[in-house]
C-alpha cells in the first residue's frame, strides 16, 4: 500500500490492504471495536487513532 491512501471505510481497507488487516488483528478486541466505531479509511488513521486511545 502507498502511504497516504484512502479506502472506502474500515472494511474496504482491511479487505484490500494486508498491512492493514493484520495490524487491526494484532490488536486486542476492545481496541479493535473502538477502530470500528470510527469507520477509519487509512492504515495512517488506524495507527494514529490506536496510539491516541493507547496515550490516554
Amino acid at each position: 500500500m502507498k502511504n497516504g491512501s484512502y479506502f472506502n471505510g474500515l472494511s474496504d481497507l482491511l479487505d484490500q490492504d494486508l498491512s492493514s488487516y493484520e495490524y487491526f488483528h494484532s490488536l486486542p478486541k476492545n481496541i479493535q471495536s473502538e477502530i470500528e466505531k470510527y469507520d477509519l479509511s487509512s492504515f495512517e488513521e488506524m495507527q494514529h487513532y490506536v496510539a491516541t486511545l493507547k496515550n490516554g
